[in-house]
């Protein structure tokens, strides 16, 4: 507000905010004028008589009262994440209900203790620089917890704490959509920069469930008066609307602002806009579904945590449709394409129902989405399997799996909670959220994970957020090849060859890293137990041409080996790792992090093996991975004399007393 900054300008920063916050004319007890419930409300809808009856006559008062009840006594649409039965309130739930009466409010896990947002709330306080806590902040998780706390103890003060923090965000987070002025108050560059996080079409859909779990939690509570639910219920009807005018483009974001504005018309079926936005969701989630999923069954940010929550949208949208009568308004295509992505996720998950945290990703699935998910596809006996954990059900007629659209390959000797898992990335550019990373993997086994991917630590903010969220993005950080330690420029990696047998299975991929080095690399699943890497560089670019890999946070090491890294577990689970390469090749410890949750990062051992290129010809890498209990194997290796830009690699490697002859041709 351009003539109060001329006014302000001296205050102290806090008392400056709430002053210009406490300008903007809204009424926080009456938002919406109740002799307009006909354009937001269906009152011709069954239950809704007394309602109509009574505003036809004029008497808002009562039809509003007759609103209210029709609501406390509603029944017939059904929310699969709540329980009125059943209310479970968690510990967690007290802390962040308990917190929120005192303003410290819970907007992320990585966050904490919650910061304090001021007695007159400041929603535009941001303590620490980073994206991702502004943005969520106007999620209104904890309202949810306040709600299962009021419903488990009847304490009226969750209520009216709530209430009173429902309406002083509308009032202090005003939807200004290109206005010049708001209530003849001149709109700020301040505003436009608090719009940009409080109504970002992510956050708005995301408060829609949130209000869906507070009208039943809250609803019969004192401070639920008639008035409140009229505002409460056109607040909805303005953040579907403001929603089906403002969707993404694309990604993740628009399958979370779809499902929520089907929510929207599923749960508030009153509202007059409803239809609508069941039409609306449900047709964008059935043509995302096609569109952002490979054939393959893989989402396209290539990240395993996103393509989880992918089904996870793709699903939940199905579900609340179906136990609310509307499963035909979804094609068959549609369940199709979810299997799909499930039998996709089963070849990516290790037996103990974790996965690589490549990119961005963070979440695992567990038995219990694959019971949820089994009773819409009950004649898949692989979900089957997993649901029961190997009761029911069928194992996949395959051990080794690749999927070539995204470029996901998995190698396996098993599906036991002993077995040998490799998952390997390299596949075509994907969204935002995927890494630098083409040719990285995870190694699996016996119920540990030897190489596991570094994840992302933060999400974005300000330029030291960015520094951190950049250094776990490095590609130098994942185990894969690059040329002077700088990130590879292209991602999209072709499948040169994928063959699998009984006691072999080979991958050829191939990944035009740098604009004058591309970068090939084959893998061989030997015997069902040993990997041999080949790693060649295929162009005239000159540097220092290395190769990555990076450790648990917790292992132990014996390093008294030249080129070769030994594992010290002291359960007889280790590996082997021995590198060969050209005379001039060098082994060299380098910076390690892992971060296993947001913002969470712990020190772990990595290492570089390095070549100088000075001429423009290719340099080229053997990795041997070798399990082993307490004695580390013998090992050797040699190139096959092929010409590397051929169209065929090979090399033979000799491990205690077996050699094997390694190659492939394409």
């Amino acid at each position: 507000m351009k003539k109060l900054h001329k006014t302000t300008v001296k205050m102290p920063l806090l008392l400056f905010l709430i002053t210009i916050l406490s300008l903007y004319n809204y009424d926080i007890k009456a938002q919406f004028d109740n002799t307009k419930i006909g354009s937001l409300i269906d009152l011709n809808r069954k239950g809704l008589e007394q309602a109509k009856a009574a505003f036809d006559k004029g008497n808002t008062q009562e039809a509003t009262q007759k609103i209210l009840e029709y609501y406390q006594n509603r029944t017939g649409i059904i929310d699969p994440s709540i329980n009125l039965n059943n209310i479970q309130a968690s510990a967690e739930d007290f802390k962040k209900a308990d917190e929120a009466l005192e303003h410290k409010l819970y907007a992320h896990k990585g966050f904490q203790p919650s910061f304090f947002y001021g007695k007159d709330i400041d929603w535009t306080y941001w303590p620490v620089k980073d994206h991702e806590l502004r943005f969520q902040l106007h999620r209104h998780s904890w309202f949810s917890s306040m709600g299962r706390v009021f419903r488990k103890t009847g304490d009226e003060k969750y209520a009216k704490e709530w209430v009173f923090q429902y309406l002083d965000w509308i009032k202090k987070n005003p939807l200004i959509e290109g206005k010049k002025t708001i209530n003849g108050m001149s709109v700020s560059d301040k505003d436009l920069e608090n719009e940009s996080f409080a109504w970002r079409p992510l956050e708005a859909c995301g408060r829609i469930p949130v209000a869906g779990q507070c009208l039943e939690y809250f609803k019969k509570s004192q401070y639920f008066t008639p008035d409140f639910l009229m505002t409460f219920l056109s607040n909805v009807d303005r953040h579907a609307e403001y929603i089906t005018r403002h969707y993404s483009e694309r990604g993740n974001h628009l399958l979370f602002e779809a499902q929520y504005v089907l929510y929207a018309g599923i749960v508030f079926p009153e509202l007059k806009n409803s239809a609508k936005w069941r039409a609306s969701g449900i047709d964008i989630l059935t043509r995302e579904l096609q569109k952002q999923v490979y054939q393959d069954g893989f989402q396209w940010e290539l990240d395993l945590g996103y393509h989880l929550g992918a089904i996870h949208t793709f699903f939940q949208s199905l579900e609340l449709a179906t136990i609310n009568g509307y499963k035909d308004a979804f094609p068959k295509l549609y369940l199709d394409k979810i299997e799909k992505m499930i039998i996709a996720t089963i070849n990516s998950t290790f037996p103990d129902n974790t996965s690589p945290h490549f990119s961005d990703a963070r979440a695992h699935v567990s038995t219990k989405q694959f019971q949820n998910w089994e009773k819409y596809f009950p004649e898949n006996e692989q979900i089957a399997y997993m649901a029961s954990d190997g009761k029911r059900g069928k194992l996949p007629p395959y051990l080794s799996r690749g999927f070539k659209d995204a470029g996901f390959f998995t190698f396996r000797n098993g599906w036991s909670k002993d077995a040998t898992v490799m998952v390997l990335k390299a596949g075509p550019p994907a969204a935002w959220h995927n890494q630098p990373d083409n040719g990285t993997f995870d190694l699996y086994i016996k119920g540990r994970n030897f190489f596991p991917d570094g994840g992302s630590f933060v999400y974005g903010g300000d330029e030291e957020t960015m520094k951190e969220r950049n250094w776990f993005r490095q590609t130098m950080v994942h185990k894969t090849l690059t040329l002077n330690n700088k990130n590879i420029e292209n991602t999209n990696s072709k499948c040169l060859f994928w063959k699998t047998d009984n006691n072999l299975d080979v991958l050829v991929t191939e990944n035009q890293s740098y604009a004058d080095l591309k970068h090939r690399r084959s893998v061989f699943f030997v015997d069902k137990q040993y990997f041999v890497i080949i790693d060649e560089t295929i162009g005239n670019a000159t540097g220092k041409v290395g190769i990555h890999y990076q450790y648990p946070s917790e292992t132990s090491l014996d390093l008294n080996s030249k080129n070769t890294i030994n594992t010290q577990y002291q359960d007889n689970n280790n590996v082997c790792l021995k590198v060969f390469g050209q005379s001039n090749m060098k082994m060299v410890e380098e910076e390690g992090w892992i971060s296993k949750s947001y913002r969470v990062k712990e020190k772990r051992p990595a290492f570089g093996f390095e070549i100088q290129k000075n001429t423009p010809t290719s340099t080229r890498f053997i990795t041997v991975i070798a399990p082993f209990e307490k004695i580390p194997p013998k090992i050797e290796a040699n190139f096959i004399n092929k010409k590397i830009g051929e169209k065929a690699v090979g090399a033979v490697v000799k491990i205690q007393n077996k050699t094997f002859n390694l190659s492939a041709e394409w």
